[in-house]
């Protein structure tokens, strides 16, 4: 894993990569197009992984027909989010520890998520994250979601960081897109959507989880 030298700050996508929240969405997105009476599929909801909102919409309309209702979809599976994890956000394994381990070594460490801005601060605070987090950049601070890299160009800069001194850590297809455009050493840490040959060569690395990241950061920042 060639980290860069020195690691300046790490930027984390949220679901998928510090919350195991991608099945949850999973689950809300079939049972909400069930209840509105179209039929979610396996390829269409991977496709969905990752992307920002405006993205989402086009692909919505492109498998129901326009008059697909998307605000009622988008709300539905966020109140059904909300309801699963109302007694607490399930974290992606070794994600607090890496956490708690770069604040303990000075690391910045920042958030770059497709998520409104609203949803995410709320899964944050309720998974016990916001206090580890210098820095959230949300769909909702950018112009151009993901794959565009200026929410990860805004959080290097919020961060005092030059993008290429930063690690960012990503599982989806569509964040690793947007996390190389911005120069950054790109690690992807796969969930429910596998690499291709193409986005495995946008990486650093392809790990299994979090702590494998833990053991090379913390072999970087201890030399």
């Amino acid at each position: 894993m060639h980290l860069p030298s020195p690691v300046a700050a790490v930027i984390f996508d949220l679901d998928g990569t510090l919350l195991d929240t991608e099945r949850l969405y999973r689950s809300a997105m079939f049972d909400v197009c069930r209840r509105m009476g179209v039929q979610m599929t396996d390829e269409l909801h991977l496709s969905l992984i990752g992307a920002p909102q405006e993205m989402g919409r086009q692909k919505l309309h492109a498998a129901f027909g326009a008059d697909f209702d998307y605000a009622r979809f988008a709300d539905a599976v966020h109140a059904d989010i909300d309801a699963a994890s109302a007694a607490g956000v399930p974290l992606k394994p070794g994600a607090i520890d890496l956490l708690r381990f770069l604040k303990g070594r000075g690391v910045p460490t920042g958030l770059n998520t497709s998520t409104l801005r609203r949803e995410a601060i709320r899964r944050l605070d309720r998974a016990g994250l916001s206090p580890l987090l210098d820095v959230v950049v949300t769909r909702s601070d950018v112009t151009q979601g993901k794959p565009h890299p200026e929410s990860y160009l805004a959080a290097a800069r919020g961060l005092g960081a030059a993008p290429d001194l930063c690690v960012a850590v990503e599982d989806s297809h569509t964040g690793v897109r947007s996390a190389a455009a911005a120069g950054m050493a790109t690690v992807l840490a796969p969930d429910l959507l596998a690499p291709t040959d193409e986005i495995a060569a946008l990486c650093i690395a392809v790990i299994k989880d979090l702590h494998v990241l833990h053991h090379h950061l913390a072999r970087r920042l201890e030399a």
